[in-house]
């Protein structure tokens, strides 16, 4: 006889998800077209016809705590194909994004900060949280000086390295701090998902297990295996990479730079013919490139439904990388005064992207790696 499940719909949450990009849940007739034509869904409880039932009904439990929300990679696919214009593709990312909060909403502050993240109007203010954190940090320190002196350009004689540290390394440990407890709630609640609905016979959490199940994975993750499945977007695989790659590139930069100045007390500017200055130059391309060209693939699928969410994540991305690009270039033509001004501005999108990254789209990069580290260590296929 097969276990009683008592049905508790939760008509805000439906709501919600219409909000964030899923309004066209309600079309979902449960044909399972979606889960024959997608290309990387599992052989067992394939996604995504069971999380359209469960939005549509409203069951938020039973699907944000299950980890195939995050094995989708919104190729698009059954959305084409679903005939009767449900975008179930549309539907999951809207699920990823309303699961982001729900993970982090037991402290109130990273609740109230998901929802600014995602909320058009809090942009400003957003934006506005740096940009008065630098200029009273460093006001009060004296370590901010709107008046560098010398004919050479130096951008640490306009904000020191010692004050920029001073907000990035708590910025980052704020971040660690938020995708810590969301990663917590999120493996603790997709292992009770997957051992109710049989997905795995594995009783106890191994966290040891599941990391060697993503590092298993990260071949495939680089290679975006995955994407390359895909037919309907398989084009977004191209940008998709060359964004994650300049992000990794510039996160290996960064922390050479970091070690070179505290450890070796080796100041900047550093020579154009550094190694580490071409890593941080190709990184930087690469990361303007990829932005744009997800931008102009986004632009031209007049069919997919776009909503803030993914505009904020594309933007911050491009802006990163032009601003960070803009710095350089300005201060080797002699642009002083502007090359100061883009470099405050690049701070800012660089605080954004440590501090309001585990509330918006880009967490699915920590999400998403370690669903696929889960269900490899599961032995789910």
């Amino acid at each position: 006889m097969a276990d009683n499940y008592l049905v508790e719909p939760d008509v805000g949450f439906i709501k919600e998800v219409s909000a964030l990009g899923g309004q066209d849940v309600k079309k979902c007739f449960q044909c399972a077209t979606c889960s024959v034509v997608c290309p990387i869904s599992p052989d067992t409880q394939p996604f995504p016809r069971k999380e359209m039932i469960a939005a549509g009904w409203g069951l938020k439990d039973r699907v944000l705590n299950s980890a195939d929300i995050w094995l989708c990679h919104n190729c698009g696919d059954c959305s084409t194909k679903c005939p009767r214009g449900a975008q179930p593709g549309d539907v999951l990312a809207a699920l990823r994004t309303y699961a982001v909060s729900e993970y982090v909403s037991e402290v109130k502050p990273f609740q109230k900060l998901a929802k600014m993240v995602n909320d058009p109007k809090a942009l400003p203010v957003l934006l506005a949280i740096p940009a008065v954190i630098f200029i009273v940090l460093g006001l009060i320190t004296g370590l901010l000086d709107f008046t560098p002196e010398g004919e050479e350009i130096v951008h640490a004689h306009f904000f020191s390295t010692w004050l920029v540290d001073m907000i990035m390394i708590p910025a980052s440990i704020f971040a660690a701090a938020a995708f810590a407890l969301g990663l917590k709630n999120f493996v603790t609640r997709m292992h009770e998902n997957a051992l109710r609905d049989g997905k795995t016979d594995k009783k106890d959490l191994d966290p040891v297990g599941i990391v060697r199940g993503i590092i298993t994975s990260v071949p495939a993750i680089i290679r975006h295996d995955k994407f390359n499945e895909c037919t309907e977007n398989r084009e977004r695989s191209t940008a998709h990479m060359m964004v994650l790659f300049g992000f990794i590139g510039l996160a290996i930069v960064t922390g050479i730079f970091f070690v070179v100045l505290y450890g070796f007390q080796i100041h900047g500017p550093y020579s154009q013919l550094n190694p580490v200055k071409w890593l941080a130059n190709v990184s930087g391309v690469a990361l303007v490139i990829g932005s744009i060209l997800m931008l102009k693939q986004r632009l031209a699928k007049s069919d997919q439904i776009s909503t803030y969410k993914d505009w904020y994540h594309i933007g911050l991305a491009l802006a990163l990388g032009l601003s960070g690009m803009l710095t350089e270039m300005t201060r080797l033509a002699g642009m002083g005064g502007l090359s100061y001004f883009i470099y405050f501005l690049h701070l800012m999108f660089v605080f954004s992207l440590f501090v309001y990254t585990p509330f918006s789209k880009l967490a699915h990069l920590v999400y998403r790696t370690v669903a696929i580290g889960y269900n490899e260590w599961s032995g789910r296929k």
